[in-house]
Protein backbone atom coordinates (compact mmCIF):
# COMPACT_ATOMS: atom_id res chain seq x y z
CA UNK A 1 0.00 0.00 0.00
CA UNK A 2 1.19 3.34 -0.88
CA UNK A 3 1.78 6.35 1.70
CA UNK A 4 -0.92 8.19 -0.06
CA UNK A 5 -3.43 4.96 0.35
CA UNK A 6 -2.23 4.72 4.11
CA UNK A 7 -3.21 8.42 4.52
CA UNK A 8 -6.55 8.15 2.58
CA UNK A 9 -9.31 8.57 5.29
CA UNK A 10 -11.70 6.24 6.46
CA UNK A 11 -15.55 6.94 6.84
CA UNK A 12 -17.56 4.83 9.74
CA UNK A 13 -21.38 4.95 9.57
CA UNK A 14 -22.65 5.12 12.78
CA UNK A 15 -24.04 0.93 12.57
CA UNK A 16 -20.29 0.46 11.88
CA UNK A 17 -18.69 0.80 15.29
CA UNK A 18 -16.68 -2.63 16.37
CA UNK A 19 -13.31 -3.50 15.82
CA UNK A 20 -13.43 -5.33 12.34
CA UNK A 21 -14.60 -1.85 10.52
CA UNK A 22 -11.49 -0.94 11.07
CA UNK A 23 -9.07 -4.00 10.67
CA UNK A 24 -7.17 -3.46 7.40
CA UNK A 25 -6.60 -7.12 6.55
CA UNK A 26 -9.01 -8.09 3.96
CA UNK A 27 -9.32 -5.37 2.36
CA UNK A 28 -9.81 -2.81 5.43
CA UNK A 29 -8.63 0.53 5.71
CA UNK A 30 -5.02 1.14 6.15
CA UNK A 31 -3.58 0.96 10.30
CA UNK A 32 -3.06 4.30 10.16
CA UNK A 33 -5.88 5.25 7.94
CA UNK A 34 -7.60 9.13 9.93
CA UNK A 35 -11.03 7.89 10.95
CA UNK A 36 -14.41 10.13 9.99
CA UNK A 37 -17.51 10.14 11.97
CA UNK A 38 -20.70 12.16 10.73
CA UNK A 39 -23.71 12.69 13.16
CA UNK A 40 -25.84 14.16 10.78
CA UNK A 41 -29.11 15.75 11.97
CA UNK A 42 -31.27 14.97 8.94
CA UNK A 43 -31.67 11.57 9.37
CA UNK A 44 -33.07 12.16 12.87
CA UNK A 45 -35.90 14.56 10.60
CA UNK A 46 -36.92 12.09 8.30
CA UNK A 47 -38.33 9.77 10.21
CA UNK A 48 -39.76 10.14 14.04
CA UNK A 49 -38.26 7.51 15.41
CA UNK A 50 -38.45 6.13 19.29
CA UNK A 51 -36.65 7.86 21.59
CA UNK A 52 -34.16 5.14 22.90
CA UNK A 53 -33.27 4.23 19.13
CA UNK A 54 -31.94 7.90 18.77
CA UNK A 55 -30.65 7.88 21.99
CA UNK A 56 -28.80 4.47 21.60
CA UNK A 57 -27.46 5.82 18.21
CA UNK A 58 -25.83 8.41 19.14
CA UNK A 59 -24.73 7.36 22.68
CA UNK A 60 -22.87 4.66 20.69
CA UNK A 61 -21.46 6.81 17.91
CA UNK A 62 -19.94 9.09 20.63
CA UNK A 63 -18.67 6.34 23.09
CA UNK A 64 -16.88 5.28 19.76
CA UNK A 65 -15.23 8.40 19.16
CA UNK A 66 -13.62 8.74 22.52
CA UNK A 67 -12.38 5.21 22.43
CA UNK A 68 -10.89 5.65 19.08
CA UNK A 69 -9.50 9.50 20.49
CA UNK A 70 -7.19 11.62 18.22
CA UNK A 71 -7.39 9.13 15.33
CA UNK A 72 -11.42 10.33 14.49
CA UNK A 73 -12.48 13.29 13.42
CA UNK A 74 -15.93 13.55 14.47
CA UNK A 75 -18.12 15.89 12.97
CA UNK A 76 -22.11 17.11 13.42
CA UNK A 77 -23.68 18.01 10.84
CA UNK A 78 -26.89 18.87 8.89
CA UNK A 79 -26.16 16.48 6.11
CA UNK A 80 -23.84 13.76 5.61
CA UNK A 81 -22.82 15.94 2.60
CA UNK A 82 -21.80 18.84 4.91
CA UNK A 83 -19.88 16.82 6.93
CA UNK A 84 -17.53 15.61 4.43
CA UNK A 85 -17.24 18.29 3.00
CA UNK A 86 -16.58 20.31 6.32
CA UNK A 87 -14.24 17.39 7.13
CA UNK A 88 -12.16 17.02 3.41
CA UNK A 89 -13.81 18.55 1.04
CA UNK A 90 -13.10 17.05 -2.47
CA UNK A 91 -10.70 14.72 -0.39
CA UNK A 92 -10.57 11.11 -1.36
CA UNK A 93 -12.00 8.84 1.51
CA UNK A 94 -12.87 5.25 1.86
CA UNK A 95 -15.65 3.41 3.75
CA UNK A 96 -17.26 -0.26 4.01
CA UNK A 97 -20.34 -0.77 1.86
CA UNK A 98 -23.51 1.00 3.61
CA UNK A 99 -26.43 -1.13 5.21
CA UNK A 100 -29.33 0.84 3.41
CA UNK A 101 -29.80 1.07 -0.69
CA UNK A 102 -30.18 4.89 -0.17
CA UNK A 103 -27.13 5.12 1.91
CA UNK A 104 -25.40 2.97 -1.10
CA UNK A 105 -27.04 5.22 -3.99
CA UNK A 106 -25.83 8.17 -1.95
CA UNK A 107 -22.05 7.38 -1.60
CA UNK A 108 -21.77 6.21 -5.35
CA UNK A 109 -22.67 10.18 -6.07
CA UNK A 110 -19.55 10.77 -4.23
CA UNK A 111 -16.45 10.59 -6.68
CA UNK A 112 -14.29 11.08 -4.03
CA UNK A 113 -15.34 7.85 -2.03
CA UNK A 114 -14.10 4.30 -2.80
CA UNK A 115 -16.24 1.87 -1.07
CA UNK A 116 -14.59 -1.38 0.57
CA UNK A 117 -16.28 -4.89 1.06
CA UNK A 118 -19.61 -5.14 3.25
CA UNK A 119 -18.28 -6.43 7.29
CA UNK A 120 -20.55 -7.58 9.82
CA UNK A 121 -22.08 -10.45 8.26
CA UNK A 122 -20.35 -14.61 7.76
CA UNK A 123 -21.27 -14.73 3.76
CA UNK A 124 -20.40 -11.92 1.10
CA UNK A 125 -22.45 -10.67 -1.63
CA UNK A 126 -20.30 -12.90 -3.76
CA UNK A 127 -20.90 -16.03 -2.46
CA UNK A 128 -24.91 -15.45 -1.45
CA UNK A 129 -24.93 -14.51 -5.28
CA UNK A 130 -23.50 -17.28 -6.74
CA UNK A 131 -25.55 -19.51 -4.15
CA UNK A 132 -29.06 -17.82 -4.87
CA UNK A 133 -28.34 -17.74 -8.49
CA UNK A 134 -27.44 -21.57 -8.57
CA UNK A 135 -31.19 -22.39 -6.87
CA UNK A 136 -32.88 -21.93 -10.39
CA UNK A 137 -35.68 -20.52 -8.89
CA UNK A 138 -37.59 -17.49 -8.14
CA UNK A 139 -38.09 -18.61 -4.52
CA UNK A 140 -35.43 -18.53 -1.65
CA UNK A 141 -35.74 -20.07 1.06
CA UNK A 142 -34.35 -19.49 4.88
CA UNK A 143 -33.71 -23.01 5.73
CA UNK A 144 -31.75 -24.53 2.60
CA UNK A 145 -29.95 -20.92 2.81
CA UNK A 146 -29.20 -21.79 6.70
CA UNK A 147 -27.94 -25.55 6.19
CA UNK A 148 -25.55 -24.40 3.23
CA UNK A 149 -24.24 -21.41 5.51
CA UNK A 150 -23.98 -24.24 8.12
CA UNK A 151 -22.07 -26.90 6.26
CA UNK A 152 -19.37 -23.87 4.62
CA UNK A 153 -18.72 -22.53 8.24
CA UNK A 154 -18.50 -25.75 9.89
CA UNK A 155 -21.22 -24.38 12.25
CA UNK A 156 -22.83 -27.07 14.63
CA UNK A 157 -21.40 -29.73 12.34
CA UNK A 158 -20.02 -33.59 13.14
CA UNK A 159 -18.31 -34.62 10.11
CA UNK A 160 -20.89 -33.75 6.72
CA UNK A 161 -23.60 -33.98 9.39
CA UNK A 162 -25.51 -31.62 11.54
CA UNK A 163 -24.63 -32.35 15.48
CA UNK A 164 -27.58 -34.62 16.72
CA UNK A 165 -28.99 -35.86 13.29
CA UNK A 166 -31.06 -32.63 12.47
CA UNK A 167 -30.72 -29.22 10.71
CA UNK A 168 -32.96 -27.89 12.82
CA UNK A 169 -34.91 -28.43 15.87
CA UNK A 170 -37.74 -25.82 15.62
CA UNK A 171 -40.25 -28.64 16.87
CA UNK A 172 -38.31 -28.80 20.28
CA UNK A 173 -38.14 -24.96 20.60
CA UNK A 174 -41.74 -24.31 20.56
CA UNK A 175 -42.87 -25.21 24.07
CA UNK A 176 -45.37 -22.76 25.82
CA UNK A 177 -44.79 -21.04 28.83
CA UNK A 178 -44.90 -23.02 32.02
CA UNK A 179 -47.73 -23.05 33.26
CA UNK A 180 -48.94 -20.98 35.94
CA UNK A 181 -45.56 -19.08 35.79
CA UNK A 182 -45.20 -15.49 35.70
CA UNK A 183 -41.87 -15.75 34.18
CA UNK A 184 -39.04 -18.03 33.32
CA UNK A 185 -36.78 -17.91 36.85
CA UNK A 186 -33.56 -17.12 34.68
CA UNK A 187 -30.55 -14.20 35.24
CA UNK A 188 -31.37 -11.24 34.16
CA UNK A 189 -30.01 -9.94 30.87
CA UNK A 190 -27.08 -7.75 30.72
CA UNK A 191 -28.12 -3.80 32.14
CA UNK A 192 -25.60 -1.57 31.11
CA UNK A 193 -24.87 2.03 33.08
CA UNK A 194 -25.72 5.22 31.37
CA UNK A 195 -22.41 7.78 31.67
CA UNK A 196 -21.73 10.95 31.17
CA UNK A 197 -21.93 10.46 27.20
CA UNK A 198 -25.53 9.59 28.08
CA UNK A 199 -26.64 13.03 29.81
CA UNK A 200 -25.01 14.47 27.39
CA UNK A 201 -26.95 12.92 24.71
CA UNK A 202 -29.90 13.51 26.47
CA UNK A 203 -30.23 17.11 26.86
CA UNK A 204 -29.36 17.26 22.83
CA UNK A 205 -32.58 15.17 22.27
CA UNK A 206 -34.21 17.25 24.62
CA UNK A 207 -33.18 20.45 23.26
CA UNK A 208 -33.58 19.39 19.75
CA UNK A 209 -37.54 18.29 20.12
CA UNK A 210 -38.10 21.74 22.70
CA UNK A 211 -36.46 23.33 19.65
CA UNK A 212 -39.32 21.66 17.38
CA UNK A 213 -36.30 20.49 15.07
CA UNK A 214 -36.95 16.37 15.70
CA UNK A 215 -39.78 14.29 16.91
CA UNK A 216 -39.58 11.02 18.52
CA UNK A 217 -42.24 8.42 19.81
CA UNK A 218 -41.58 6.36 22.75
CA UNK A 219 -40.06 7.06 25.58
CA UNK A 220 -36.12 6.96 26.49
CA UNK A 221 -35.94 5.10 30.03
CA UNK A 222 -32.43 4.53 31.20
CA UNK A 223 -30.36 3.05 28.22
CA UNK A 224 -31.28 -0.81 28.34
CA UNK A 225 -28.79 -1.81 25.36
CA UNK A 226 -25.13 -1.62 25.23
CA UNK A 227 -23.69 1.20 23.55
CA UNK A 228 -20.03 0.52 23.15
CA UNK A 229 -17.86 -2.72 22.12
CA UNK A 230 -17.37 -3.61 26.30
CA UNK A 231 -20.59 -3.69 26.86
CA UNK A 232 -21.65 -5.86 23.92
CA UNK A 233 -19.21 -8.34 24.92
CA UNK A 234 -20.31 -8.10 28.64
CA UNK A 235 -23.95 -8.84 26.79
CA UNK A 236 -22.85 -11.56 25.03
CA UNK A 237 -20.87 -13.38 27.64
CA UNK A 238 -23.67 -12.96 30.11
CA UNK A 239 -26.26 -14.55 27.76
CA UNK A 240 -24.16 -17.54 26.89
CA UNK A 241 -23.63 -18.01 30.37
CA UNK A 242 -26.81 -17.80 32.13
CA UNK A 243 -29.52 -17.31 29.57
CA UNK A 244 -28.86 -19.75 26.72
CA UNK A 245 -29.24 -23.07 28.20
CA UNK A 246 -33.05 -22.17 28.66
CA UNK A 247 -33.24 -19.95 25.93
CA UNK A 248 -34.70 -22.84 23.27
CA UNK A 249 -37.73 -24.56 24.54
CA UNK A 250 -39.51 -21.30 25.67
CA UNK A 251 -37.97 -19.32 21.95
CA UNK A 252 -41.57 -18.61 21.08
CA UNK A 253 -43.41 -18.32 24.26
CA UNK A 254 -44.64 -15.02 25.84
CA UNK A 255 -45.34 -14.10 29.23
CA UNK A 256 -46.77 -10.94 30.46
CA UNK A 257 -44.00 -9.97 33.19
CA UNK A 258 -41.25 -11.80 31.70
CA UNK A 259 -40.84 -9.58 28.81
CA UNK A 260 -37.31 -10.75 27.69
CA UNK A 261 -37.81 -14.35 28.52
CA UNK A 262 -34.55 -16.04 28.21
CA UNK A 263 -33.82 -13.96 24.79
CA UNK A 264 -30.35 -12.34 23.93
CA UNK A 265 -31.06 -9.16 23.03
CA UNK A 266 -27.86 -8.70 21.43
CA UNK A 267 -29.67 -7.66 18.08
CA UNK A 268 -29.05 -4.12 18.76
CA UNK A 269 -25.23 -4.92 19.26
CA UNK A 270 -24.95 -6.88 15.97
CA UNK A 271 -26.65 -3.83 13.61
CA UNK A 272 -24.57 -1.53 15.46
CA UNK A 273 -21.38 -3.35 14.50
CA UNK A 274 -20.61 -3.41 18.25
CA UNK A 275 -20.44 -7.53 17.83
CA UNK A 276 -19.58 -9.72 14.81
CA UNK A 277 -21.88 -12.74 14.08
CA UNK A 278 -19.10 -14.94 14.09
CA UNK A 279 -18.33 -14.13 17.61
CA UNK A 280 -21.39 -15.03 18.76
CA UNK A 281 -22.25 -18.37 16.81
CA UNK A 282 -18.94 -19.85 17.82
CA UNK A 283 -20.21 -18.63 21.74
CA UNK A 284 -22.78 -20.98 21.67
CA UNK A 285 -21.44 -23.77 20.19
CA UNK A 286 -18.53 -23.90 22.49
CA UNK A 287 -21.11 -23.76 25.82
CA UNK A 288 -23.01 -26.40 24.22
CA UNK A 289 -19.61 -28.68 23.17
CA UNK A 290 -18.59 -27.97 26.58
CA UNK A 291 -21.72 -29.23 27.81
CA UNK A 292 -22.83 -25.89 29.12
CA UNK A 293 -26.00 -25.73 27.12
CA UNK A 294 -28.56 -28.08 25.69
CA UNK A 295 -28.65 -28.71 21.45
CA UNK A 296 -31.88 -27.02 20.71
CA UNK A 297 -30.83 -23.96 22.61
CA UNK A 298 -27.17 -23.83 21.00
CA UNK A 299 -29.20 -24.39 17.41
CA UNK A 300 -31.97 -21.87 18.16
CA UNK A 301 -29.89 -19.00 18.43
CA UNK A 302 -27.43 -19.89 15.87
CA UNK A 303 -30.74 -20.51 13.43
CA UNK A 304 -31.45 -16.69 14.50
CA UNK A 305 -28.08 -15.92 13.48
CA UNK A 306 -26.40 -17.40 10.86
CA UNK A 307 -30.08 -18.03 9.49
CA UNK A 308 -32.47 -15.68 9.81
CA UNK A 309 -29.98 -12.67 10.03
CA UNK A 310 -28.07 -13.48 7.35
CA UNK A 311 -30.88 -14.71 5.14
CA UNK A 312 -32.25 -10.92 5.41
CA UNK A 313 -29.45 -9.04 4.97
CA UNK A 314 -28.49 -10.72 1.28
CA UNK A 315 -32.32 -11.04 0.55
CA UNK A 316 -32.51 -7.08 0.64
CA UNK A 317 -29.41 -6.57 -1.41
CA UNK A 318 -30.40 -9.66 -3.98
CA UNK A 319 -33.66 -8.44 -4.51
CA UNK A 320 -32.89 -5.16 -5.14
CA UNK A 321 -34.80 -1.71 -4.30
CA UNK A 322 -37.82 -1.78 -5.72
CA UNK A 323 -38.70 -4.63 -3.49
CA UNK A 324 -40.01 -2.87 -1.02
CA UNK A 325 -42.50 -1.78 -3.10
CA UNK A 326 -43.56 -5.27 -3.31
CA UNK A 327 -47.50 -5.81 -2.36
CA UNK A 328 -49.15 -9.14 -3.68
CA UNK A 329 -52.03 -8.68 -1.35
CA UNK A 330 -52.55 -5.37 -2.70
CA UNK A 331 -53.05 -3.99 0.66
CA UNK A 332 -53.13 0.00 1.08
CA UNK A 333 -55.39 0.31 4.28
CA UNK A 334 -53.45 2.95 6.71
CA UNK A 335 -52.09 2.74 10.23
CA UNK A 336 -54.21 4.24 13.00
CA UNK A 337 -52.93 6.88 14.57
CA UNK A 338 -53.09 5.04 18.59
CA UNK A 339 -50.46 2.22 16.77
CA UNK A 340 -48.59 4.21 14.81
CA UNK A 341 -48.24 6.67 18.68
CA UNK A 342 -47.65 3.79 20.24
CA UNK A 343 -50.76 3.98 22.72
CA UNK A 344 -52.46 0.84 24.22
CA UNK A 345 -55.50 2.92 24.66
CA UNK A 346 -56.50 2.10 20.80
CA UNK A 347 -57.54 -1.53 21.33
CA UNK A 348 -59.38 -3.65 23.27
CA UNK A 349 -57.04 -6.63 22.88
CA UNK A 350 -54.45 -7.50 25.61
CA UNK A 351 -52.27 -9.05 23.68
CA UNK A 352 -51.87 -5.82 21.30
CA UNK A 353 -51.94 -3.13 24.20
CA UNK A 354 -49.46 -5.44 26.22
CA UNK A 355 -47.00 -5.47 23.24
CA UNK A 356 -47.53 -2.12 22.13
CA UNK A 357 -46.48 -0.78 26.02
CA UNK A 358 -43.24 -2.38 25.66
CA UNK A 359 -42.26 -0.86 22.53
CA UNK A 360 -43.51 2.30 23.59
CA UNK A 361 -41.54 1.98 26.83
CA UNK A 362 -38.27 0.19 25.63
CA UNK A 363 -38.02 0.14 21.57
CA UNK A 364 -37.99 -3.65 21.75
CA UNK A 365 -39.98 -6.68 22.14
CA UNK A 366 -38.96 -10.69 21.11
CA UNK A 367 -39.58 -12.06 17.79
CA UNK A 368 -42.97 -13.97 18.59
CA UNK A 369 -45.01 -10.23 19.42
CA UNK A 370 -43.34 -8.67 16.71
CA UNK A 371 -44.22 -11.60 14.18
CA UNK A 372 -47.39 -13.14 15.80
CA UNK A 373 -48.84 -10.19 16.90
CA UNK A 374 -47.95 -6.63 15.78
CA UNK A 375 -47.05 -8.11 12.39
CA UNK A 376 -50.18 -10.66 12.02
CA UNK A 377 -52.34 -7.93 13.13
CA UNK A 378 -51.28 -5.70 10.02
CA UNK A 379 -51.70 -8.67 7.99
CA UNK A 380 -54.99 -9.26 8.46
CA UNK A 381 -56.19 -5.43 8.81
CA UNK A 382 -54.81 -4.60 5.30
CA UNK A 383 -52.47 -2.08 6.09
CA UNK A 384 -50.26 -0.99 3.08
CA UNK A 385 -46.82 -3.11 3.90
CA UNK A 386 -44.62 -0.33 2.69
CA UNK A 387 -46.08 1.93 6.03
CA UNK A 388 -45.99 -1.31 7.79
CA UNK A 389 -41.96 -1.83 7.14
CA UNK A 390 -41.51 2.18 7.93
CA UNK A 391 -42.98 1.73 11.48
CA UNK A 392 -40.94 -1.47 12.21
CA UNK A 393 -38.18 0.76 11.16
CA UNK A 394 -38.56 3.41 13.16
CA UNK A 395 -40.39 2.13 16.34
CA UNK A 396 -37.56 -0.48 17.25
CA UNK A 397 -34.03 0.33 18.97
CA UNK A 398 -32.64 -2.87 16.37
CA UNK A 399 -34.33 -1.22 13.08
CA UNK A 400 -32.72 -0.68 10.06
CA UNK A 401 -33.45 -0.60 6.35
CA UNK A 402 -31.74 -4.07 5.61
CA UNK A 403 -33.50 -5.81 8.08
CA UNK A 404 -36.69 -4.81 8.11
CA UNK A 405 -37.66 -4.29 4.46
CA UNK A 406 -37.22 -8.58 4.06
CA UNK A 407 -38.66 -9.05 7.20
CA UNK A 408 -41.41 -7.15 6.79
CA UNK A 409 -42.59 -7.08 3.62
CA UNK A 410 -41.38 -11.11 2.76
CA UNK A 411 -41.64 -12.69 6.30
CA UNK A 412 -44.81 -10.60 7.94
CA UNK A 413 -47.06 -8.52 5.28
CA UNK A 414 -46.57 -11.77 2.67
CA UNK A 415 -46.33 -8.24 0.34
CA UNK A 416 -44.07 -9.80 -1.72
CA UNK A 417 -46.54 -13.15 -2.97
CA UNK A 418 -43.89 -16.00 -1.54
CA UNK A 419 -40.84 -14.70 -2.88
CA UNK A 420 -38.98 -15.74 0.40
CA UNK A 421 -41.31 -17.68 2.91
CA UNK A 422 -43.77 -20.22 1.92
CA UNK A 423 -46.57 -18.76 3.36
CA UNK A 424 -48.02 -15.67 5.25
CA UNK A 425 -47.09 -15.87 8.76
CA UNK A 426 -50.61 -14.93 10.76
CA UNK A 427 -52.82 -17.10 13.09
CA UNK A 428 -55.98 -16.57 14.96
CA UNK A 429 -56.08 -16.19 18.71
CA UNK A 430 -55.88 -19.42 19.40
CA UNK A 431 -52.24 -19.82 18.87
CA UNK A 432 -51.59 -16.57 20.77
CA UNK A 433 -53.54 -18.03 23.60
CA UNK A 434 -51.44 -21.25 23.47
CA UNK A 435 -48.23 -19.66 23.54
CA UNK A 436 -48.70 -16.91 26.27
CA UNK A 437 -50.63 -15.96 29.30
CA UNK A 438 -51.78 -12.81 27.07
CA UNK A 439 -55.64 -14.20 26.49
CA UNK A 440 -56.79 -14.89 29.88
CA UNK A 441 -57.82 -11.16 31.41
CA UNK A 442 -58.63 -10.01 27.75
CA UNK A 443 -62.38 -8.61 27.32
CA UNK A 444 -62.37 -10.97 23.47
CA UNK A 445 -62.33 -15.10 23.81
CA UNK A 446 -59.58 -16.67 21.11
CA UNK A 447 -61.91 -19.53 20.85
CA UNK A 448 -65.26 -16.83 19.65
CA UNK A 449 -65.51 -14.98 16.14
CA UNK A 450 -68.44 -13.83 15.72
CA UNK A 451 -70.11 -11.44 18.34
CA UNK A 452 -69.44 -9.06 21.32
CA UNK A 453 -66.55 -11.42 22.85
CA UNK A 454 -65.08 -12.67 19.08
CA UNK A 455 -61.42 -12.25 19.32
CA UNK A 456 -60.07 -9.78 16.81
CA UNK A 457 -57.25 -12.32 15.69
CA UNK A 458 -59.51 -15.71 15.35
CA UNK A 459 -62.37 -13.43 13.33
CA UNK A 460 -59.14 -11.69 11.50
CA UNK A 461 -57.68 -14.52 10.26
CA UNK A 462 -60.64 -16.05 8.47
CA UNK A 463 -61.33 -12.51 6.88
CA UNK A 464 -58.06 -12.86 5.56
CA UNK A 465 -58.29 -15.81 4.22
CA UNK A 466 -61.28 -14.93 2.48
CA UNK A 467 -60.20 -11.98 1.71
CA UNK A 468 -57.59 -13.82 -0.52
CA UNK A 469 -58.83 -17.61 -1.25
CA UNK A 470 -57.91 -17.26 -5.01
CA UNK A 471 -53.94 -17.12 -3.82
CA UNK A 472 -54.26 -19.18 -0.22
CA UNK A 473 -56.35 -22.20 -1.45
CA UNK A 474 -53.02 -23.47 -4.48
CA UNK A 475 -50.52 -22.39 -1.58
CA UNK A 476 -49.75 -26.04 -0.83
CA UNK A 477 -49.35 -25.38 3.13
CA UNK A 478 -52.64 -23.50 3.33
CA UNK A 479 -55.20 -25.43 1.08
CA UNK A 480 -56.49 -27.31 3.65
CA UNK A 481 -57.01 -24.61 5.93
CA UNK A 482 -58.39 -22.39 3.68
CA UNK A 483 -61.07 -25.11 2.48
CA UNK A 484 -62.45 -24.76 6.21
CA UNK A 485 -64.09 -21.75 5.35
CA UNK A 486 -66.48 -23.85 3.54
CA UNK A 487 -67.59 -24.88 6.86
CA UNK A 488 -67.74 -21.99 8.71
CA UNK A 489 -71.74 -21.32 9.17
CA UNK A 490 -71.32 -17.93 10.58
CA UNK A 491 -68.97 -16.69 7.55
CA UNK A 492 -71.55 -13.69 6.26
CA UNK A 493 -71.81 -12.89 9.62
CA UNK A 494 -68.49 -12.68 10.60
CA UNK A 495 -67.52 -10.77 7.07
CA UNK A 496 -69.66 -8.06 7.88
CA UNK A 497 -68.13 -7.64 11.41
CA UNK A 498 -64.89 -7.35 10.09
CA UNK A 499 -66.36 -4.65 7.49
CA UNK A 500 -67.39 -2.57 10.85
CA UNK A 501 -64.09 -3.16 12.87
CA UNK A 502 -62.13 -0.34 13.31
CA UNK A 503 -58.42 -1.74 14.12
Amino acid sequence: MTDEESATPHWLFGDQLGPHFTDPSGGGPHRDAPLLMIEARSVFRRRRFHRAKAHLILSAMRHRAAELGDRVRYVKADTYREGLREALGDGPVTVHHPTSHAARAFVDTLPSVRVLPARGFLVTHEEFRKWADGRGTKHLRQEDFYRWVRRTHDLLMEGDEPAGGRWNLDHDNREPPPRGASGLGVPAPYRPRESDIDAEVRADLDRWARDGDVGFVGEDAPRRFPATRREALAALRRFAEHRLATFGAYEDAVLAEDRTMSHSLLSSSLNLGLLDPAECVERAEVRWRSGEAPLNSAEGFVRQIAGWREFVWHVYWYFGPEYRESNALGHRGRLPEWFTELSSRGTGANCVGHVLDQVRETGWTHHIPRLMILGSLALQRGWDPRAVTDWFHRSFVDGYDWVMVPNVVGMSQYADGGRMTTKPYTSGGAYIDRMSDLCGPCRYKPSVRVGEDACPFTAGYWNLLHRHRDRFEHNARMGQVVRGLDRLTDLDELLEQERHRRY
